[in-house]
C-alpha cells in the first residue's frame, strides 16, 4: 500500500498551533446575546419559587428565562437519547446541585454573569439518594415515571415504568454459575468501587445557536452532530431539514460532548429571542454537566484445583446521576463483558443502571469497560496470589482465545488477546529478576488484561466528491476532536484513488452537507466510518472509470480525472460522486443477555506498571507504565500510538488522585486547583506497543484504538501495589492516604478517622 500505514502528521496540525483553527468558542455573530445559568443550590427538591424581578432589572440585561418561558415554544420540553427525562430548564423540580433552572441573556456576558447572582429560589427539599446501592430502594424516587425515547435500536427494549429507579437492568446467564459455585474447590468474592471523575476537556461546553428564515443552525462542541439535528427537531416538531448542525475541531470530548447538552437550550432561546444566542459553561459549570459513573461491583469466582475458572457471578451498579443520558447503554454494552477476557463456562452478570441525586453520568473513554477491569483484574490477581500461582500464568491458562463464546455466545473473532497480553509480559520482563527496594521504599509490579465490544448496531455515511480538476473532497460527519480521524480517512481515500492524503480536503460536520453519522464515540470511527469513506471511494472510482467509458476512452488505461471530464464534457466541469452507508450485522441478546452477533469487532488492551511505594507516607509512584493493544493493522501508526499512550495518561489520572468529592450532593472541589488530574511532572515513563492483528471486517484491516489504553492501567498499578507492600485498595482513587491506612490496618493501628 503506498497510503495506508504511513506515519503521517495529522492533516490540521498547522492550523492548531498557529491559532489559526476555527473553535466554537471563538464565534461572535451580529447581535449576539450570551447566556448565563442559575442553577440548583440543592440536590432534590420541589421548585416552589423562582424571584427574577432584580436580575431582570439589572442594566444591560436583556431578558431572564425560566422553564415556563421555554414550555411556551416547547409544551413538552424534555430530551435524551435513552429516556426523554432531562427538561432543558428544571420544571417543577430539580434532581441535582448545579442543575439549570434560569438564564439571564444579555449581549455582555459579565453583565449576565453578574444578574444571575441577584436570581432567588425557593425549595421543598425532599430526601436524596447518592449511593448506586441504596437507590436499588425505591424509598426515593429520582423520577416519578421514566419515558424511553426510543431512539437507537439496541435501547428500543426500554419500557416505561414508575415506581423504580433503575433506568435499564442487563441479565447474562450462561451456563449455571450458582451450581458451578457450588462445586468448585475454591470461591473468591469481593467487592470493589469507583469514584465519579470529570471528562475535563480543556475546550469547556459552549453552543451557539442562531435563527433564520424558518430555519435554526447551531455552531456546537459536540461529538454526535446527527443526533443533535434529529432531537432538535424533534423537540421542535420540525423537519430535519429545518436543523443545521455545525461542528468545527473539538478542543477534546472523551464522551462528554454527545448527544444534546447546551443545543437545546440554546435553540429554544434563540427562537424565543429571534437573536443569536451564546452559552459557553466555565471550567467549573462542567462539574454540573456529564461525569464518569461511580460503581459498586461485586464479583465472585469459581476455581478448580488446576487453577481454571469455572463460574463467574458479576453484579454491577452504575450510578448514573440525575438524568439517564447514555446511561443504559453503558450498562448493556459493558455488562456483557463484566466477566472479563477468560474462558468461563458458567456466568452470570446482573449490571444496573440508576438514578441518583448526582451530576448526570454518561460515556467516558471506555464506556464502562476500566470501572469493570478495575474490578475483575483486581479479583483476578487475588485469586492468583491467594491460591500460590504466578498471576501471569493464571491469566494465561483462562484466556479467551479466537474461536471460542465469548459469555455474551458471541465467538471471538479477530481478537488478539493472548498476543497483547504476552506483549506486555514480555515489555514488563516478568521472568527476571526484580528489585524489591530498600527500607522504606518497596517495589512492585502487576499485570491486567482487558476485553470491549464496540457499539452496536450503528450505522455511518460517507460522500466523495471528485471535481472536473480531479481534486477531491471527502464529506463525513465523524467529529476530530484530536484522534486524528480525518487524517485517517484521507489516507483511505488516498489508497484506493490513488493519490496523495495530503491532496484530500475533508469537510468537518456540517449536517447541511454531511451524511448521518451515529457519533464520534467508543472507538467506532475508524471501523465504521472508515468502512463506509472505503466504499464511498471504491463507488467514485467505479463511476469515473464508467465516465471515462462514456467519453469513449479505451478501457484498461488510468486517465487522469482532469482528461476523463475534458473529454466527456468538452471542457473543465462536472462532478464524480461517490457514496456509501456502512451498517455491520447485529443480533440483540436474547432473554438471556446472550447474542450470536453482539458486536462487529472486539478490543484488547493490557497494562503492566512497576511502582514504589513509601510505607511511611503511603505515597505512590509508577516508576514505569507498559501499555499494549489490539489495533488491527493502523492506517496511521505514529498517531495511533500517540492515541494509546494519551489514554493511559488519562486513566492514571483516574486511579490516583481525580474524584468529585461531595457535601450534601455540593461538588466541594470544582476548580482545577483542587480537582487534580496529572501533570507532565507525574507521567512515568511509558512504553506502548501497537499489536498488529488484521481485523478482516475493517478498513485495510483496521480497527478503534482511542479507549484500549484505558482499560488495563487502573489494576495494573493496585497489583503493583499489593505486590509491593502486601495490601489490597479496593476503591479509586488509590491515595497516599487510602494506601497509608490499609498499612496501618495491616500492622494493627489504624489511622484514626477524621
Amino acid at each position: 500500500m503506498n497510503q495506508v500505514g504511513r506515519n503521517l502528521p495529522r492533516l490540521e496540525v498547522r492550523a492548531k498551533v498557529s491559532g489559526r483553527a476555527d473553535y466554537t468558542h471563538h464565534l461572535r455573530l451580529p447581535n449576539m446575546l450570551h447566556g448565563k445559568v442559575f442553577r440548583s443550590t440543592v440536590p432534590h427538591g420541589r421548585i416552589v419559587s423562582i424571584d427574577t424581578q432584580a436580575a431582570s432589572e439589572l442594566a444591560g440585561v436583556y431578558r431572564v428565562f425560566t422553564a415556563a418561558d421555554i414550555q411556551q415554544l416547547i409544551p413538552d420540553p424534555y430530551y435524551g437519547p435513552a429516556f426523554h427525562d432531562q427538561p432543558i430548564l428544571a420544571l417543577d423540580k430539580v434532581r441535582h446541585v448545579g442543575e439549570p433552572v434560569a438564564v439571564v441573556l444579555a449581549s455582555d456576558p459579565h453583565v449576565a454573569e453578574q444578574a444571575v447572582q441577584l436570581i432567588t429560589a425557593e425549595y421543598e427539599e425532599l430526601r436524596a439518594v447518592y449511593d448506586e446501592v441504596e437507590a436499588m430502594q425505591p424509598d426515593i424516587l429520582v423520577h416519578d415515571v421514566l419515558k424511553p425515547a426510543g431512539t437507537f435500536a439496541d435501547l428500543k427494549h426500554l419500557k416505561g415504568r414508575g415506581g423504580t429507579n433503575v433506568a435499564l437492568d442487563y441479565h447474562l446467564r450462561r451456563g449455571d454459575a450458582d451450581a458451578a459455585l457450588a462445586k468448585a474447590d475454591r470461591v473468591f468474592e469481593h467487592t470493589f468501587k469507583t469514584q465519579q471523575c470529570l471528562h475535563l476537556a480543556f475546550e469547556p461546553f459552549v453552543s451557539v445557536a442562531e435563527p433564520g428564515d424558518n430555519r435554526l443552525t447551531l455552531y456546537t462542541a459536540n461529538q454526535s452532530p446527527s443526533f443533535v439535528r434529529i432531537e432538535i427537531a424533534r423537540l421542535f416538531g420540525w423537519p430535519e431539514n429545518r436543523v443545521r448542525v455545525k461542528v468545527p475541531y473539538l478542543g477534546g470530548g472523551f464522551g462528554g460532548k454527545l448527544y444534546i447538552k447546551l443545543e437545546a437550550l440554546v435553540a429554544s432561546l434563540a427562537m424565543l429571542t429571534r437573536r443569536p444566542v451564546k452559552i459557553a459553561l466555565t471550567m467549573e459549570e462542567q462539574f454540573y454537566q456529564i461525569t464518569k459513573h461511580p460503581t459498586t461491583f461485586r464479583i465472585k469466582s469459581g476455581v478448580g484445583k488446576d487453577g481454571k475458572i469455572v463460574a463467574r457471578k458479576c453484579e454491577v451498579f452504575w450510578n448514573g446521576g440525575a438524568y439517564a443520558d447514555i446511561g443504559p447503554r453503558v450498562a448493556q454494552k459493558s455488562g456483557f463483558t463484566a466477566a472479563g477476557p477468560y474462558d468461563i463456562d458458567n456466568v452470570s452478570v446482573d449490571s444496573y443502571e440508576l438514578y441518583t441525586n448526582r451530576t448526570p453520568a454518561g460515556a467516558l473513554r471506555g464506556f464502562g469497560i476500566p470501572q469493570l477491569v478495575w474490578a475483575y483484574e483486581s479479583h483476578t490477581d487475588l485469586i492468583a496470589r491467594e491460591m500460590g500461582i504466578d498471576p501471569v500464568e493464571f491469566r494465561r491458562e483462562n484466556l479467551l482465545r479466537d474461536g471460542r463464546p465469548q459469555a455474551s455466545g458471541t465467538v471471538l473473532n479477530d481478537a488478539a488477546i493472548p498476543d497483547v497480553f504476552e506483549s506486555v509480559v514480555k515489555r514488563m520482563n516478568w521472568n527476571a529478576p526484580f528489585d524489591r527496594g530498600t527500607g522504606t521504599l518497596k517495589r512492585g509490579r502487576g499485570i491486567a488484561i482487558a476485553l470491549k465490544a464496540v457499539i452496536s448496531p450503528t450505522t455511518s455515511a460517507a460522500i466523495i466528491n471528485i471535481s472536473a480538476d480531479g481534486s477531491i473532497t471527502l464529506l463525513t460527519g465523524t467529529v476530530d476532536m484530536g484522534q486524528g480521524s480525518d487524517t485517517a480517512y484521507a489516507l483511505i481515500v488516498a489508497e484506493v484513488l490513488g493519490v496523495a492524503a495530503e491532496d484530500v480536503r475533508v469537510i468537518h460536520s456540517d449536517t447541511d452537507v454531511t451524511p448521518y453519522d451515529m457519533g464520534t464515540l467508543g472507538s467506532r470511527s475508524l471501523y465504521h466510518m472508515g468502512n463506509a469513506v472505503r466504499l464511498a471511494s471504491e463507488d467514485a472510482r467505479a463511476k469515473l472509470r464508467a465516465l471515462a467509458v462514456e467519453a469513449g476512452l479505451p478501457e484498461g488505461t488510468n486517465y487522469p480525472p482532469v482528461e476523463i471530464f475534458k473529454k466527456r464534457f468538452g471542457m473543465q466541469a462536472g462532478n464524480v460522486i461517490g457514496s456509501a452507508n456502512f451498517v455491520p450485522s447485529y443480533a440483540p441478546p436474547d432473554a438471556k443477555g446472550m447474542s450470536e452477533n453482539v458486536t462487529p469487532f472486539w478490543m484488547v488492551g493490557g497494562a503492566g506498571a512497576e511502582v514504589e511505594v513509601d510505607t511511611e507516607t503511603g505515597h505512590v509512584r509508577v516508576l514505569r507504565l507498559v501499555n499494549a493493544a489490539d489495533c488491527g493493522k493502523p492506517i496511521n501508526p505514529a498517531v495511533a500510538k500517540t492515541q494509546l499512550t494519551g489514554a493511559a495518561i488519562m486513566q492514571l489520572g483516574f486511579t490516583l488522585s481525580e474524584a468529585m468529592q461531595l457535601d450534601g450532593g455540593q461538588v466541594t472541589n470544582a476548580s482545577l486547583a483542587d480537582y487534580k488530574i496529572p501533570g507532565i511532572a507525574d507521567i512515568p515513563p511509558m512504553d506502548s506497543e501497537l499489536v498488529m492483528a488484521e481485523q478482516k471486517s475493517g478498513p485495510f484491516g483496521a480497527k478503534g484504538l482511542g479507549e484500549s489504553g484505558t482499560f488495563g492501567v487502573s489494576p495494573a498499578i493496585a497489583n503493583a501495589i499489593h505486590d509491593a507492600v502486601g495490601v489490597r485498595i479496593m476503591e479509586l482513587p488509590i491515595t497516599a492516604e487510602a494506601v497509608l491506612r490499609a498499612l496501618r490496618a495491616k500492622e494493627g493501628r489504624p489511622l484514626a478517622d477524621e
